[in-house]
Order: C-alpha cells, then structure tokens, then sequence
C-alpha cells in the first residue's frame, strides 16, 4: 500500500488520498465539515446525538481486518474520505474507449455528465439519514438501535466520498453541488432530494427494513455499475461503499426475517392456522403476513422507479463513455461495446406483455433493473423458507414489474401484482388488498413501543440469531444518557 492508501487518522478528515499533501482540497473539505455537522445534528437521529453507541469505523481499505467496534457519539466518529486500493494496470472496461486506461482526472467532454451522476448518488445519502431520523424512538430492542445508527453514519461517510469527488475534480461548480447536498431535504415542498423514493416518509420500523433489503439494494446496483467507472476516483470510491451497503442490506433482509419470524411463531403458540385471520393474529402483537406483502409491494415498486424508463439515451451516453457500466460488467461474455446488440425489454404489446428485443444500449436501464429483481429473489426465498417451516400455507412474492409504477413503460397502467391489466374502477376496487391501508398503518404503529433494555425485544420481532461481534444477547450496544 502506497502511503497515499493509508488511513491517516490524525487529521480532522480521516482519508486514504492524501489530503496531507493538498492543502487547497484539503481547507475546503475543512471549510464544509462545519456545514455537516450543523446537518447531521440538526437532521441526524432526534435525540441520540448524546448516546454512546456500538460502532464500526472503518480503518483500513484492506480485505482483512478493515474495521474496529467500540462506543462512540455519532457527532464524534470519524467519518472520512476512503478509496479502494488502485488497481495496477486496469484499463476502462465498457463502452467506445474499453482498454484503454482508466482516467484519473476527468475527461473535459464527460464532466457535465459524471457531475451529475455523483450528484444524484451523493444525493441519496443524507436522503436516507432525514427518512429516518425519528426511528430511534420506536426501536424494538438496542440491538436494532445500533443498526439503525450504523446504517445512518455509514450514508454519512457516502456523503463524504461523493463531496470529495465533487470537491478535488470538478472546481467551483463541484463546491457549489457540495454545498446543496446539505440544503436540499427529504419531503421539503421547496427543496426536496432529487429522486422521489427518497422524498417518502419512513414512518416505521417494517418500513425501515423494507427501505434497508429493496432501496439500499438499488444502490448496491448502482454502485456495482459505477465502479466500473473509467474514471478510476470513482471506481475506487464506490467499491469502497459496497461493502458497507451489503451490511444494510443485512440489516433489511435480517429484519424482515425476524419479522416475520415472530409472526408464525405467535401463530403456532395460538394455534392459529389461517394467515388471514387478522382479527385473531393482531391481538397477538405482530405484523400479520398480508400486511408483510402489501409492505412488499408497495416498496418493491417504488424502488423499482429509482432505475428511470427502460430505454435511456443517457444511460447509453454513460455506457459508451466508460462512465457507468453494468452489473458485474467483467463477468459478461460480450464485446462491452454493444452497437450491434439487442436486450429483451418487456412492454405492453396489443394488450399483452411481451419481452421486445431492443438496442442494448439504451435498455441499460431494464437490464440493471432485472439484475436487481434477481438479486431481490434470494431474500424472499429465505423469508418463506421461514413460513413454510411452520406449517402456514402463505408465500410472499414480488409483485409484476407493472405494478404500482410512476415511471418508465407502465407508469400509466393499471396492473395487479400477479400481471392483469385492470380498469381504473378494478383498481380502485382492489387497491387495498395489494398496497397498506389505513388500517395496516394504524396497526404497525400501535406496535413501535421502544424496547431499551438491554436484551429484550418486541413482540412483533425476534431476536437474532446470532449478536454484532458475536456480543451476548444481553449485551448494551446503545448507552442512553
């Protein structure tokens, strides 16, 4: 490791680019801190800036032993700016300069549009903080407490790595997008983030580890697809991310399992057989199985919005460019320029949905997205793994790509999760057994009661299987003041 790629923690910014040895990069990252933290205290977690909290920091970009967990007030850690290790000799992987070298400055003809791709990644991160920040007071045990923190401070430091690309490589316009990453704000009616999954409201823990396994799973696609950057600050930069995002993908895909654990071990306690029979299972104190699926749905198409239409011309621009390549773009067995070839698409073709080959370049979009419908399927797998180990005759499943959608082919159909094309009287009809109604809403917030005790739970969740550093069950991984 160069000594550019050590973490130098003496400095105010902890980072691995050597900001020691940029004193003009380095006063205006130290001229932005102060902006974050008024950020982070004012629209960070309510009422836990004082807390001690079990955390991991990241103090090594190696494979091996990269982390360290101790207690820590969140307005204390160390967020800084780290890249992956360079890799010796890679050349650009995709589009019309594949093999040449990677760049390590920006190339003048792609500025404008790199920019706006780490700013709208940049973007999502403090998104998320402000879709969350009011969890804490509902959490079901301290265990989930300190995920929901860990989860918080790690979009932080995302924050940080697209503030220092904007920062060192693209100049005055770079500090001014730095600058309204801290001003723009979730929900705002004047300001709001720029893409609209990140403007709802996350009122709830279920809705917390739906957020955690579907949306934060976007970003691990779009990651994976901007660490094949030819621009070589990024790809290090994002690959460095995704192994943090995997471990909120744990987050969700865990919770909802524990979920819905606890839902048909109630069931079988009750003797309860039938996972419809809500007025017998909600007296029980856990999140009915329906209500787990209108969750699903409704989450499922919102994140599935986040990937655009599915033929973009700029998503194509990115491609040939090198900018943005595609999911584990190394592993296809193709040229990586794709002017000649085509990607199933599926649209509505007299009535039918049918798969229409289109020029791979600008079905960019729908191949990113059905690589995240794949990569989606795993989890639910295990969830009903879960069910179907107790007995209970009910599967959750992911709904039709049509279904629920703003944007893209099917933004002015009516569809069931199951595929039907539906009038808009049918929808209205039956709305409300497919997404969370005002009684599923009211129901889960009767539920989010704050567990602080160290080792006990709620109801409506079970414990895991196993604690954060093999830590015992009774273990205090948030001290409250």
């Amino acid at each position: 490791m160069t000594s550019s790629e050590k973490v130098d923690y003496d400095a105010l910014i902890p980072n691995n680019v050597g900001l020691a040895d940029d004193p003009k990069l380095r006063r205006a990252l130290e001229a932005w801190h102060p902006g974050y933290i008024d950020w982070w205290m004012s629209m960070g977690p309510e009422g836990f800036q004082a807390a001690d909290v079990f955390l991991r920091t990241a103090v090594s970009v190696e494979n091996e032993g990269w982390a360290q967990f101790d207690y820590v007030k969140m307005p204390d850690y160390r967020w800084g700016i780290l890249l992956a290790p360079a890799v010796e000799g890679r050349t650009i992987p995709c589009g019309e300069h594949a093999g040449e070298p990677v760049w390590q400055e920006v190339p003048g003809e792609y500025r404008a549009l790199l920019r706006r791709l780490i700013v709208i990644q940049g973007d999502t991160e403090p998104a998320s903080v402000e879709q969350q920040r009011f969890l804490g007071a509902t959490a079901p045990s301290l265990y989930d407490l300190r995920n929901l923190f860990q989860v918080n401070v790690e979009e932080g430091r995302h924050l940080w790595a697209m503030v220092y690309l904007l920062q060192k490589y693209f100049g005055r316009d770079g500090r001014e997008e730095a600058g309204a990453l801290l001003e723009r704000q979730s929900g705002s009616d004047d300001r709001p983030r720029m893409l609209g999954a990140f403007n709802e409201e996350t009122p709830d823990w279920l809705s917390f580890f739906m957020f955690t396994y579907f949306t934060d799973r976007d970003g691990k696609m779009q990651l994976e697809a901007l660490a094949q950057s030819g621009f070589d600050p990024l790809s290090r930069t994002c690959r460095f991310m995704l192994a943090e995002e995997a471990h909120h993908m744990f987050v969700g895909y865990t919770g909802i399992r524990r979920v819905v654990q606890a839902t048909v071990e109630a069931m079988e306690a009750a003797g309860i057989e039938d996972p419809y029979d809500l007025e017998a299972i909600r007296p029980l104190g856990v999140i009915d199985l329906p209500t787990v699926q209108r969750k699903t749905n409704q989450h499922f198409s919102l994140t599935l919005d986040l990937f655009g239409s599915e033929e973009s011309t700029n998503a194509a621009n990115a491609f040939n460019a090198g900018i943005k390549g595609r999911y584990h773009e190394s592993q296809l067995d193709d040229d990586h320029r794709l002017i000649n070839d085509t990607y199933p698409v599926m649209k509505l073709v007299d009535g039918r949905f049918r798969s229409v080959d289109v020029p791979a370049l600008i079905a960019l979009n729908a191949r990113l997205r059905d690589d995240f419908i794949d990569d989606c399927q795993g989890g639910v797998a295990r969830w009903n793994r879960v069910i179907a180990g107790a007995g209970i005759d009910f599967e959750i499943r992911l709904p039709h790509v049509a279904f629920n959608r703003e944007i893209g082919e099917f933004s002015d159909l009516n569809t069931s999760p199951t595929g039907e094309l539906l009038t808009d009287d049918e929808w209205e009809a039956a709305v409300d057994e497919w997404l969370p109604t005002v009684a599923d809403r009211a129901h889960i917030e009767s539920l989010m009661n704050s567990k602080f005790e160290a080792g006990e739970y709620a109801s409506w969740i079970a414990p895991p299987s196993k604690g954060i550093q093999n830590k015992p069950e009774d273990f205090l991984y948030v001290k409250l003041p």
